[in-house]
Order: C-alpha cells, then sequence, then structure tokens
C-alpha cells in the first residue's frame, strides 16, 4: 500500500524528472548565458527547413539590467558598435549579422547615442559550406554597455543549429521583422524617403531629406557613412516640409580626412515605432 509520504516523493521525483527534461530541450536550441548581472549574451536557434537550407537561421540575444543601454551598428555622437568573432564555428561560409530599427538615447554632455535600451536579439544570417551537414556556430562577442559610466563587455557562445522547430522562434521572427527594409528612393507609399538633397552653399555642405509617413506617428531619421571611418551627425528635424511630408537636415561632418563626399554611399534608415526602412543613396 502506497503511503502519502511515498506519494509525495514520487510526485516530487516526476516533477524533477519533468523540469530535468524541459532543461535540456531548451538547451538543445539555446547557449548558456554569458555575463554578469547588468548584462549577458547568448546564441539562439531559429526554426530550420529540412532538406539542407541554404540560409540557417540564428540570434544573438542580449540581455541587459533595466537602465542600461548598448550601440547600434552605428553608435552616434559617441560609443562602440558590437564586434563579432565566428572563428571556430564549424561548417560556416559566410555571417551576416541583421540590425533591428534601434532608439535615440540621450547620454550624459547634452549627447545623443543610436542603440538599446532593452533586451535585443541581433538576428543571424548563416551561410553553410555544406548544405547537407550540420552547422555549429561559435561567438565572440565585445560590446559596450552604458548607464552613467560605458563600460566593456564581453561574451562567448557555442551552439550546434538542427533542423526543425526552436523554442525561441517567435522571438526571432518578431526581431527580424525589426530589421529596417531595403528600399530605392521614392519606393513606397505612405512610409518612404521621398526626396535627399544637398547643399553645398554653407560653411559645411549639408544633406535635406524628406520623408513621407503616416500623420502623427512620431519619426526619426539616421544617416551613416560608407564606411564606420564616417561620423555623421544625428539628423534633425525641421520646419518647411511640403504637406504629408516631414524634413530632416544634417551637416557633412566627420567626413575622414582626405576622402570627399561628393558621390559617396550614405545609408538613410527611417524609423517608426512599427515599421523601418533603409534606402542607400549616392550624394552626387
Amino acid at each position: 500500500m502506497m503511503t502519502g509520504i511515498n506519494r509525495v516523493r514520487l510526485t516530487a521525483a516526476a516533477c524533477l524528472l519533468l523540469v530535468g527534461v524541459r532543461a535540456a530541450g531548451a538547451a538543445e536550441d539555446v547557449s548558456r548565458w554569458d555575463g554578469d548581472a547588468r548584462s549577458a549574451a547568448r546564441l539562439i536557434a531559429g526554426s530550420q527547413a529540412t532538406g539542407g537550407p541554404a540560409l540557417v537561421r540564428a540570434g544573438i540575444e542580449i540581455r541587459l539590467k533595466p537602465g542600461w543601454h548598448t550601440y547600434w551598428r552605428y553608435p552616434g555622437d559617441a560609443g562602440v558598435p558590437p564586434q563579432f568573432d565566428f572563428k571556430g564555428s564549424q561548417n560556416v561560409k559566410q555571417v551576416e549579422v541583421l540590425w533591428p530599427a534601434p532608439e535615440r538615447l540621450p547620454e550624459a554632455g547634452g549627447i545623443s547615442i543610436i542603440g538599446y535600451e532593452h533586451d535585443v536579439i541581433l538576428p543571424l544570417r548563416i551561410v553553410p559550406q555544406d548544405r547537407g551537414k550540420p552547422v555549429a556556430l561559435r561567438l565572440k562577442l565585445d560590446y559596450a554597455i552604458c548607464e552613467k559610466l560605458c563600460v566593456p563587455a564581453e561574451a562567448k557562445a557555442e551552439l550546434a543549429l538542427r533542423s526543425g522547430p526552436a523554442s525561441q522562434d517567435a522571438a526571432l521572427t518578431a526581431a527580424e521583422g525589426r530589421v529596417p527594409k531595403q528600399r530605392a528612393l521614392g519606393e513606397g507609399g505612405t512610409f518612404s524617403i521621398r526626396s535627399v538633397r544637398r547643399e553645398d552653399g554653407s560653411a559645411r555642405p549639408r544633406v535635406w531629406v524628406d520623408v513621407a509617413a503616416p500623420a502623427g506617428i512620431p519619426l526619426d531619421l539616421l544617416a551613416e557613412g560608407p564606411t564606420p571611418q564616417w561620423a555623421l551627425p544625428l539628423p534633425t528635424a525641421v520646419d518647411g516640409a511640403p504637406a504629408g511630408l516631414q524634413r530632416f537636415v544634417f551637416e557633412l561632418d566627420g567626413v575622414p580626412p582626405g576622402v570627399k563626399s561628393q558621390g559617396a554611399l550614405i545609408t538613410l534608415t527611417a524609423i517608426t515605432p512599427g515599421d523601418a526602412i533603409e534606402v542607400a543613396i549616392s550624394l552626387d
């Protein structure tokens, strides 16, 4: 006859076994967190098509303590972007890091940076060497995190990417949805970058940009040069745009010494709370 104590013991053992199974299953498509109380990072897997996909989906998840932030690929007035090292990965030909739309954030001293102040997933697009073999990803991540002061951070992670469904797929898909869509100048309807005009009459050349966006929706615009050595200022919203458009302007400051801005390919990113687009255009 089973006593009450034995029933409790068996129930507890079953619960422990179930937790162990779930933990083991979860560990198959995420790596361990690496970091401290301020920030940590890990690799996550997305669902993969069977039969040797041309591209393998994964992501780098960065967890941030409330009040801390990290940087986008172009940090703005200050800061450093994350650096990724995938050496030691197996069956990996190429890894592309995608960047969900960031925010413009104030820092001490009246400057603004571009980054993330909440947990973020950076989606990865991986090209395997051999589509018929599994991919094992190894990451060394160097990044900076800031509260009142900024400090360097580092994380290491390893993850085998298998075919089939993944527990983090919904979160990864949501992050992919926040990656700015590439558009041509003027392409799109109610949300598009309509015109870009260079003005050379002032002490420094200026660039004027008109953006179409739904009325009443907050809108921001970011500008990047063709290489990391460029340090373009953050565009400023100004009056004077035609009806239905919002106008931004920025000076062609921060151009590397000896480099001409004429004909340079810059990237403009327009961001609303629910959408983001990216336009590459030559400064003729």
